[in-house]
């Protein structure tokens, strides 16, 4: 009968491998997450930008057909110039948009037939862009 010799050599990794593996993964990670975070708060604020940009064209738009400002950004909708307030990306809210009333001149004053509208919107967050800007001044 023949002995087979045995391998005794054994499969697998050892530990100081598995560990550097791991240590690797670790580092690529931690190099990862914070662009993942800028790329996300960049994304948000290049929606902020379109949104304000579409909600200023759409109360010129609402001003030059009908020769006065919307009286809020629920009006837009009400008249079908928006389907829904869109919601801010900064505050998660179609709630927080600030509206800039109009500001009158004494002869519209004199008149009493008069509705003040909204000119203007932004950015209800109080929070720093990455330029260091403050989002309500977009």
């Amino acid at each position: 009968m023949i002995k087979k010799q045995m391998n005794t050599k054994k499969k697998g990794f050892t530990l100081i491998e598995i560990i550097i593996v791991f240590t690797l993964i670790g580092i690529l990670v931690g190099l990862g997450i914070p662009q993942y975070r800028y790329a996300a708060k960049r994304a948000r604020e290049a929606v902020l930008k379109e949104d304000l940009h579409q909600l200023r064209k759409l109360i010129n738009q609402y001003y030059t057909d009908k020769m006065k400002y919307p009286l809020s950004l629920q009006t837009l909708v009400d008249d079908e110039y928006l389907r829904t307030i869109p919601v801010d990306p900064i505050t998660k809210s179609s709630e927080t948009w600030i509206e800039v009333q109009q500001t009158l001149t004494e002869d519209d004053l004199m008149s009493f037939d008069i509705e003040v509208g909204i000119v203007d919107v932004f950015s209800g967050s109080n929070e720093k862009a990455i330029d260091g800007s403050l989002y309500n001044t977009w």
